[in-house]
């Protein structure tokens, strides 16, 4: 066996042998390596004695290396690959989970959130670069039709300008993402808390075979791995660092949802947050969010997402601007003029022109550019508002009644 094929059993092995993320088992395959690692746990040497007992108990049954050569063989039959960080294809960014620290945390998720050791990936992208240009958007499984919406234009929108669509497969937010970005012809990536042969929700395994044609399907854990319920948050930590910016649409007020927007405060990357409706309950978490994290951005649509996490200048949100009126070019003594007529009656020149507070002449001229703005008519009895246009063709240019 090559060296090479060494350490990809090695990582393998460590990746069955404790849960991803666990910072004592990634530091010791910085300082040992791979290979070294694997032997000095097997031995015994855990660095710390919860570390030794769950390796004990997971190598009581079964042998580690051997283990890890039947999930190779089985990665294998499943047309899918393991990806480490000796390929090319490996996705760098995911490193910055070396630097975040999440405040309160206590729960083993929230303290063990080291880089993974390697991937299961389904699919003919590059990983790294599939994750280049991609953004998350993560939200509610329980998610309303608003929500739905959102998330759907948000995947659609991205994908179509050429971005990765990044999100965790489940039902609601993330299916209605992934959906978007499948419809717009363009790159989604699903990142699930289970092995590669065990799709969840099940309901989704027709979503999860489109992904796997056009994108790609990515996992931590071996072939054949359970979705267990800490898996998910578990998870969570690499769709945060390993995109550019994550988009919350939609969360309760306990969402694992938000725990993803978190993680990618705390590793430096744009954590967005679509509002909702103030009455419903989908929108407590989000909400909250936007209360308590001052980096956490409000954004309302793709150009909003864009500048967030685009190269500074190339992509900008337009400034938001109700539609252009008529009367919004008039100047200072055209709109007093226009302020001086009645709603439903004509006035005569003088009287305009008095009502304005301007001499006659001002008056008869901002009344004529008045009249070619279609703003004012010209009757026998004077200068009067003009009517408003027929239903459909917009508002009164007028003051209205």
């Amino acid at each position: 066996m090559t060296a090479v094929a060494d350490r990809l059993l090695a990582r393998v092995a460590l990746t069955w042998l404790t849960e991803p993320g666990t910072w004592s088992v990634h530091r010791l395959v910085d300082q040992l390596g791979p290979v070294a690692a694997l032997d000095r746990l097997l031995d015994g040497g855990a660095p710390d004695r919860a570390l030794r007992s769950a390796v004990a108990a997971r190598s009581a049954g079964d042998d580690a290396r051997a283990v890890a050569e039947q999930a190779l063989a089985r990665t294998e039959r499943l047309g899918a690959r393991v990806v480490t960080p000796d390929d090319d294809e490996w996705p760098a960014r995911v490193a910055d989970l070396r630097r975040l620290v999440l405040p309160g945390a206590e729960r083993r998720v929230d303290l063990e959130t080291a880089p993974p050791l390697c991937f299961w990936v389904r699919g003919a992208w590059p990983l790294g670069q599939a994750f280049d240009r991609s953004v998350a958007v993560v939200g509610a499984r329980a998610a309303t039709p608003y929500g739905t919406h959102v998330a759907t234009e948000l995947g659609y929108g991205l994908a179509d300008r050429g971005w990765t669509v990044v999100s965790g497969g489940a039902f609601g937010i993330d299916s209605a993402a992934h959906r978007g970005a499948l419809t717009s012809g363009g790159l989604t990536v699903a990142v699930l808390a289970c092995g590669l042969d065990r799709p969840y929700p099940m309901g989704n395994a027709a979503l999860f075979d489109r992904i796997a044609e056009t994108g790609l399907l990515v996992s931590e854990w071996l072939p054949g791995a359970e979705p267990l319920r800490p898996r998910f948050l578990i998870r969570n930590r690499v769709i945060a660092a390993g995109t550019l910016g994550t988009v919350l649409v939609e969360a309760a007020a306990r969402s694992g949802a938000t725990q993803t927007l978190n993680r990618a405060i705390g590793v430096g990357r744009p954590g967005m947050v679509v509002p909702g409706p103030v009455t419903s309950a989908m929108s407590v978490g989000a909400h909250e969010l936007l209360r308590e994290q001052p980096e956490a951005r409000l954004v309302t649509g793709v150009a909003h997402v864009l500048e967030d996490v685009g190269r500074i200048g190339d992509d900008l949100a337009p400034p938001t601007r109700a539609p252009e009126r008529p009367r919004d070019r008039l100047d200072d003594e055209a709109t007093q003029v226009l302020e001086a007529l009645p709603r439903r009656k004509a006035l005569g020149l003088e009287s305009v022109a008095a009502r304005a507070g301007v001499d006659l002449r001002t008056a008869m001229r901002k009344l004529s550019m008045l009249e070619e703005l279609a703003l004012v008519v010209r009757r026998d009895d004077g200068y009067a508002l003009a009517p408003p246009p027929a239903k459909g063709a917009g508002a009164a240019p007028g003051r209205p009644a």
